[in-house]
């Protein structure tokens, strides 16, 4: 893929002040807050003001229980302020890239296209000031929560402390949520690095770019700043990309990154990193050869740790481990007074499973007898690169480990008539049920829709219905969820048997 990109010079990293981050911080960590004064015993305290703190904190007040909500830097978390909410506006502006790399494939020539990326950065911090009124101090005041900012931490089984003031709480729900996990790489840190909480201070692109880390982050930020730009080199052990996804996905996203000049180094082991002037060189080996690589920026993209320190849980009695603060199948931990929620409890890190995870736990908490179990969520996800990768559900390989026999149904989007007439020619709908029914274990889309075709299936499986539904189902022609439908289809035309073929001969033999 050819790029065309204007440059307006590069720095490292910088905080740009603009009016937007302005708005965000007085919404979000507004300056000269002064903490309420706590009385009496409250109903539920939640530590952490992300998409789970936020979802338990403002729902139980809105059931009238008194609740005190507790955040250390600012209320939104990493969604609105360092993850889905940045990324996917800068994201947006990537795609249209995209589209207009591709726009002679449909008769229109475009020429001279510049990428001016300090305004693709402050249209993200515009946009993320002007979401974050929703996880504003002032909305959630408004609300009926007592807001407290500054760090806190348990001084007993059921009492926290913040700011020399102690809460008394009869539950308590620990949504702290994580930070990026920063790969022990021999000169990294002595080097510098950004991480999905500083890529967003950038105002000037970067001419070269590694990403540690072939996962979703690194994927979708990979893909960005190469259409934006950047020369991106994209590192990983796994001799793939996004290796917890389906393998002919993966292949899909690695065919397009190779067409758009992504350099993929992957399977390979980074042995250091160091300085080389004013750039940072990377070493690694790639099938026993030693190799160098000069960027200016690296991007340690490479997981995600449990936010758990400082909050001695040990005066709570609340047990973790590397992967966060343990939980039972009601989220509640080893105090059966405090329950969690979110990244901090989860290995499934999304925004949405937060928000789920947080529901669950305003109903085992606050109501006695209410036993919702985090096992019966069914969680789809989406990585959005350009196409999307979305899933819900079992792989296969997971549903053989269980045991359990599968029939697997496909079909390209490209073999769909609204796939042709917008020209996409990668992606596919990929449907896994329990053989010799149509029961939906699982499935995988890719396409350019990909995040909102999967919750057709999705709300398939929560509901019971199986594939044979879904090509009963009337789908506005055309559209790219016309590939739901085929793949029905697909599944219904082997319940036609040989013998099922024969009846019917006879029947309309004997009709005519």
């Amino acid at each position: 893929m050819e790029q065309a990109a204007y440059f307006k010079g590069y720095r490292p990293a910088e905080t740009a002040a603009s009016e937007a981050d302005r708005r965000l911080v007085a919404n979000v960590n507004p300056s000269g807050w002064t903490n309420p004064t706590p009385t009496g015993k409250y109903n539920l305290v939640v530590i952490g003001a992300g998409s789970a703190g936020l979802v338990a904190a403002i729902g139980a007040a809105g059931l009238g229980a008194k609740v005190a909500l507790i955040e250390r830097h600012r209320l939104g978390g990493d969604c609105l302020n360092v993850g889905c909410v940045p990324s996917k506006t800068v994201i947006r502006s990537a795609k249209l890239l995209g589209e207009i790399a591709r726009a002679d494939r449909f008769g229109v020539q475009v020429e001279d296209v510049r990428v001016d990326f300090s305004a693709v950065m402050e249209r993200m911090r515009r946009v993320r000031a002007d979401i974050s009124v929703h996880d504003s101090a002032q909305r959630v005041t408004k609300l009926g929560v007592d807001l407290f900012l500054g760090e806190a931490h348990f001084t007993g089984r059921n009492t926290i402390e913040i700011g020399g003031q102690t809460l008394a709480f009869r539950k308590a729900v620990i949504a702290t949520g994580s930070r990026p996990a920063i790969p022990p790489i021999p000169g990294l840190a002595e080097t510098g690095y950004l991480t999905n909480e500083t890529v967003w201070d950038l105002t000037h692109l970067p001419p070269r770019l590694a990403v540690i880390g072939a996962g979703s982050i690194g994927a979708e930020l990979a893909q960005a700043f190469r259409r934006f730009g950047s020369d991106v080199t994209i590192f990983d052990v796994l001799p793939r990309l996004l290796g917890r996804e389906d393998e002919q996905a993966a292949d899909v996203i690695r065919r397009v990154f190779e067409r758009e000049g992504v350099g993929l180094a992957l399977g390979v082991e980074i042995e250091q990193v160091a300085r080389a002037g004013d750039a940072k060189q990377l070493t690694y080996k790639r099938n026993g050869a030693t190799h160098t690589l000069v960027v200016d920026e690296i991007l340690a993209a490479a997981g995600r740790l449990p936010n758990v320190k400082g909050l001695n849980l040990e005066a709570a009695g609340v047990a973790c481990n590397s992967h966060g603060v343990e939980v039972d199948e009601t989220l509640r931990t080893t105090n059966p007074d405090i329950y969690a929620a979110g990244d901090v409890a989860s290995r499934c890190q999304f925004t949405h499973v937060a928000d789920a995870m947080a529901r669950m736990v305003l109903q085992n908490a606050l109501f006695p007898g209410a036993k919702k179990k985090v096992s019966d969520l069914l969680i789809p996800w989406a990585t959005y690169t350009d196409p999307e990768v979305a899933h819900v559900g079992m792989y296969d390989w997971e549903a053989e480990q269980a045991g359990i026999a599968v029939e697997t149904f496909v079909h390209a989007v490209a073999d769909t008539d609204r796939g042709r007439t917008d020209g996409e020619e990668e992606g596919f709908v990929k449907i896994h049920v329990k053989k010799g029914t149509d029961k939906i274990l699982g499935a995988t889309i890719v396409g350019r829709h990909a995040g909102e075709l999967i919750s057709e299936v999705t709300v398939a499986m929560s509901g019971g219905l199986g594939l044979r539904h879904l090509a009963t189902v009337i789908h506005p022609y055309p559209t790219a969820a016309e590939a739901i439908r085929k793949v029905a289809d697909a599944y219904n035309r082997t319940r036609l048997t040989p013998t099922v073929a024969r009846l019917f001969r006879w029947w309309f033999g004997w009709r005519r």
